[in-house]
C-alpha cells in the first residue's frame, strides 16, 4: 500500500459520511492526525500501514484501510448476502463498513444452515485468488449425518467420478475422514452450490449439521466465537495458500 489520498475522500470511502459530512467532521476538530486536529479536509495523507493508529475520528482509531481481509465465525441462521431478507453476515460488522468503497464481499458463501469460518475482503484480486479452481485451496467441513457412514464414502469421494444430481461434470477428488459413525470431515477444493450436502445425498445420506473450520492451513481460531470477526494478518492470508 502506497501513495497518498485526500483526507475527505479517504474517510468518505471508509463510510464515515459523504464528502460534505466528512468536511464538517474536520471543521469540528473530530479528525486528529498525529495528535493534531486536521484543519483541511483536502489534506493528502499517506496510505501507510500505520495510518489507522495515527488518525483518530471522534477519538477512535481509523477503520482498516482498503485492502482489508476479515475472518468471521458465521453463526447458524445468517445469510451471506447483501439483499436477502433476514439476518445477514454484514449485520455482524460495524454499520459503517456497509458504506465502504470498494465494498466488502464474502469469499464464497456458506449457506444459512452452515456455520464456521467465513472470509470477507474488499480486495478483488485476493478474493479471486482464493476461489480460483487453479489454486486448489482446500476447504475443511465437519458434517453430522443422519445415518452412519457405510464405509465406501472415502473411495467414492476420492475417485473423481462422483456426479451430483442434475450435473454432468464429475466432482474433483475429495477426502473424507471418519470422526465417528455419524460425523465426518470432508475436504474439498471446489465450491459448487451446496456441494457438501449434495455429495452426501449422492451416497444416500443426509447432512443434519455442517461446520467449516478451516480454509487451506487457516483454522477458525478457538477464541473467535459465533458472530465475532477479526482482521486478518499477512500471516493469516499466507496460511490460506500454504
Amino acid at each position: 500500500m502506497s501513495g497518498t489520498v485526500r483526507l475527505d475522500r479517504l474517510l468518505a470511502n471508509l463510510g464515515y459520511g459523504s464528502r460534505s459530512e466528512v468536511q464538517q467532521l474536520v471543521h469540528l476538530g473530530a479528525v486528529v492526525l498525529d495528535g493534531v486536529p486536521a484543519k483541511d479536509a483536502s489534506l493528502r495523507v499517506p496510505l501507510a500501514a500505520d495510518l489507522p493508529a495515527r488518525l483518530l475520528v471522534d477519538g477512535e482509531p481509523l477503520d482498516p484501510l482498503p485492502g482489508v481481509a476479515v475472518m468471521l465465525h458465521k453463526p447458524l441462521g445468517v445469510t451471506c448476502s447483501h439483499k436477502e431478507l433476514g439476518p445477514l453476515v454484514y449485520d455482524l460488522l460495524p454499520d459503517r463498513w456497509r458504506r465502504r468503497a470498494p465494498a466488502l464481499s464474502t469469499v464464497g458463501r456458506l449457506d444459512k444452515d452452515t456455520s464456521g469460518l467465513l472470509l470477507l475482503t474488499d480486495d478483488g484480486a485476493l478474493l479471486h485468488r482464493i476461489i480460483s479452481p487453479k489454486k486448489h485451496v482446500a476447504k475443511h467441513y465437519v458434517a453430522t449425518l443422519a445415518r452412519p457412514l457405510q464405509g465406501d464414502e472415502a473411495a467414492r469421494f476420492a475417485s473423481g467420478t462422483l456426479l451430483l444430481e442434475d450435473e454432468t461434470k464429475p466432482l474433483a477428488p475429495a477426502i473424507v475422514e471418519t470422526m465417528s459413525p455419524t460425523v465426518a470431515r470432508l475436504i474439498i477444493t471446489e465450491g459448487r452450490y451446496h456441494q457438501v450436502r449434495r455429495m452426501f445425498a449422492a451416497v444416500g445420506n443426509h447432512v443434519e449439521a455442517l461446520h467449516r473450520d478451516r480454509i487451506g492451513a487457516l483454522s477458525l481460531p478457538a477464541d473467535l466465537g459465533p458472530g465475532a470477526y477479526r482482521q486478518m494478518s499477512a500471516a493469516d492470508i499466507a496460511a490460506i495458500f500454504a
